[in-house]
């Protein structure tokens, strides 16, 4: 059906007379000189992209864009030459790149732009392997990360309206962009960089909320000296809702209709057509079967689309890992958090690895658009190590009164419910992911009910005893009423956060953990003691005391706890991916570093851990599982993400 559209508005484009070709299908691509238009190649710098009629032009020659998207911040950073490297020997000349707001300012003033968060370094291993480069910089880029890649410190103010011009988020943008802009400046086209074009925000059309947002954006961009061809990129439906006068729009894959050409054509007329998101495929999430594309259908996509002249951006061209915390959700009849791989049926495997179809989509490449092939880098090696067997473990229980002790987690004292944003955490900057722990005293039993105000996913606990689970989908559990002579019992209420929407209206209220009051009996609890557990490398270094006590596999042993065991790798280590068959749902650390969640209810049933994550020797791995452990950490030298849809 895909294909058809393609073929059948490509027709009515060009009988409108809003494309124009201007050789055979067989050989036109020969006129956009596409070997020769790299960075390395081209000495004189006089003109930078932009759109001639229907045509890309280039330093005064026609340009096909043939690009895909890299994650730098989901690719370890020892592998970004890589895979750019089989991009560009792909047939592909451009790399699509997002710039997560999150992850460079994860608390407010604090900005990150070393290690895997280089961009700098990314752009230009880019330009050295020949490939220009189209930024999408945001301040919003979706993506499928928490909160859109948008910092959740944001939500401290009950008023904050993201992505609009509400003073408190353009001043927080500006002072980002002052951090960030300068760093990507020198590296535009006319500078001598690779940077070609800028993507302005992603996807406004859907969003919409401030007729004057987008054209702000454009000159906070151009009053730091972006002076590249600017874009804005929607699906068909909200084109017009995106778009800005004097600026390209671009086109999504997704819900293409005779009406998305005809709102293009009157809205900027004849034009170049790039579709900056080409995918039939979406994110995996938890409990649902995984999802991937129909190659096929692809390439019969493709071949159309290139015969009527359309530049196209393979979104994802490598995905790579949602390490950490960094994944979102996204809600479709209900909450599902996005799983820890961010595979989404690209050319490259989430490690790295070539799939079947980017071998098809090279030799298309190869011979259609006349290019040379390249010699192709080699996969990394991948090993499967031996078994772990868990020696010690901590419960949560037993690390509360340590961290009382220690005055950078130390408790936060409320009446009411506060939520991770707002918690009196970082220097007043609050929580952002991982988990947070409410505890209160209760007198007796009943029904304790949320009224929706658990986000996402809270274990409910009684004198330490697991009592049910209040989330999305249930929002009551059964309180045992006070047996024997003690007079209160301590409740205790699990919260994680699995992941802020990365898209819709409603992120403006995606605050997490308890977001409301509480209710016994239709009462509200109060006199909360919260605790702060981010799961951050400075909590996973300090925050966990040497008790560890050994474990003895009896029954008993139950989650919320910490696991940990020991790997030894011998000279060089090497891929791998880890297998948790026993286990139920939790998040690993390898070395204090968060790989990701695992979760039992799948798709996915393996972790990827890449080999700059391990050292020589001895490395070690803590688990922090929810409810029910296993004996053994399992590894093996294949993905497993889960059952196809």
């Amino acid at each position: 059906m895909q294909a058809f559209l393609v073929r059948l508005l490509g027709i009515l484009y060009l009988s409108s007379g809003l494309l124009v070709m201007t050789q055979p299908q067989g050989d036109h691509f020969s006129s956009f000189g596409q070997a020769s238009l790299t960075p390395s190649l081209i000495k004189t710098r006089h003109e930078g992209l932009r759109a001639e009629g229907s045509l890309f032009m280039l330093e005064g020659f026609p340009f096909l864009i043939i690009a895909g998207t890299i994650h730098y911040f989901r690719v370890p950073r020892v592998y970004w030459r890589d895979s750019l490297l089989k991009l560009q020997a792909g047939g592909f000349n451009t790399v699509t790149m997002y710039i997560p707001w999150n992850l460079h300012e994860p608390k407010r003033n604090q900005y990150y732009f070393t290690q895997n968060l280089d961009l700098q370094v990314f752009i230009t291993m880019a330009s050295q392997v020949g490939l220009w480069v189209i930024l999408c910089p945001g301040p919003y880029i979706g993506s499928d990360l928490d909160l859109g890649g948008l910092p959740s410190w944001l939500l401290q103010d009950p008023n904050m309206k993201l992505r609009t011009t509400y003073k408190g988020f353009t001043k927080a943008m500006n002072n980002y962009f002052d951090k960030l802009i300068p760093r990507i400046k020198s590296l535009q086209f006319k500078n001598g960089g690779p940077i070609i074009a800028v993507q302005i925000e992603n996807e406004y059309g859907s969003y919409n909320m401030d007729k004057r947002y987008l054209r702000y954006v454009q000159k906070a961009l151009v009053k730091r000296g972006i002076e590249v061809l600017f874009m804005t990129a929607d699906g068909g439906q909200e084109l017009s809702n995106g778009h800005l006068k004097n600026v390209l729009s671009t086109l999504h894959m997704k819900d293409i209709s005779k009406k998305t050409y005809e709102s293009l054509y009157s809205i900027q007329g004849r034009s170049p057509i790039l579709m900056m998101v080409y995918t039939a495929s979406s994110p995996d999430v938890w409990g649902l079967p995984r999802h991937i594309p129909d190659s096929h259908m692809l390439m019969k996509d493709l071949q159309e689309m290139l015969g009527l002249q359309f530049s196209v951006n393979f979104y994802m061209f490598h995905g790579g890992t949602n390490f950490g915390f960094m994944g979102g959700a996204k809600f479709s009849d209900s909450f599902f958090p996005v799983v820890t791989s961010y595979d989404y049926g690209g050319l490259l495997k989430e490690n790295g690895d070539y799939t079947p179809e980017y071998f098809t989509f090279q030799e298309f490449f190869s011979s259609y658009l006349g290019l040379p092939k390249t010699e192709l880098p080699e996969s990394q090696p991948k090993v499967a190590y031996k078994s772990l067997t868990v020696t010690h473990f901590i419960s949560l229980w037993d690390i509360i009164p340590y961290l009382e002790e220690v005055n950078m987690f130390s408790p936060f004292r409320s009446v009411k419910p506060v939520t991770m944003e707002n918690l009196n955490v970082n220097g007043g900057r609050g929580q952002s992911y991982g988990y947070i722990l409410y505890e209160t005293v209760i007198f007796n039993g009943g029904f304790l009910t949320s009224r929706n105000h658990v986000q996402d996913r809270g274990q409910v606990f009684l004198d330490k005893k697991f009592m049910g689970i209040l989330d999305h989908t249930n929002n009551q559990v059964t309180i045992p009423r006070k047996n024997g002579y003690k007079d209160y019992m301590t409740l205790s209420i699990l919260v994680e956060n699995q992941g802020r929407l990365s898209s819709g209206k409603n992120i403006n209220k995606e605050r997490k953990g308890l977001t409301g009051d509480i209710y016994l009996n239709n009462s509200p609890l109060r006199k909360f003691k919260i605790f702060s557990l981010e799961m951050s490398v400075k909590f996973m270094k300090r925050g966990i005391p040497n008790i560890w006590k050994p474990v003895n596999y009896q029954p008993d042993i139950q989650g919320p706890a910490f696991f940990l065991a020991f790997m030894t790798v011998f000279n060089h280590p090497k891929d791998t991916f880890i297998k948790l068959e026993d286990w139920t749902k939790g998040v690993v650390f390898i070395n204090s570093n968060n790989l990701g969640r695992y979760w039992n209810k799948g798709p996915q049933e393996t972790l990827y851990l890449p080999a700059p994550w391990l050292r020589p020797g001895t490395n070690e791995v803590i688990l922090f599982e929810e409810l029910k452990p296993g004996q053994q950490i399992q590894f093996t030298d294949k993905p497993e993400l889960g059952v196809i849809a």
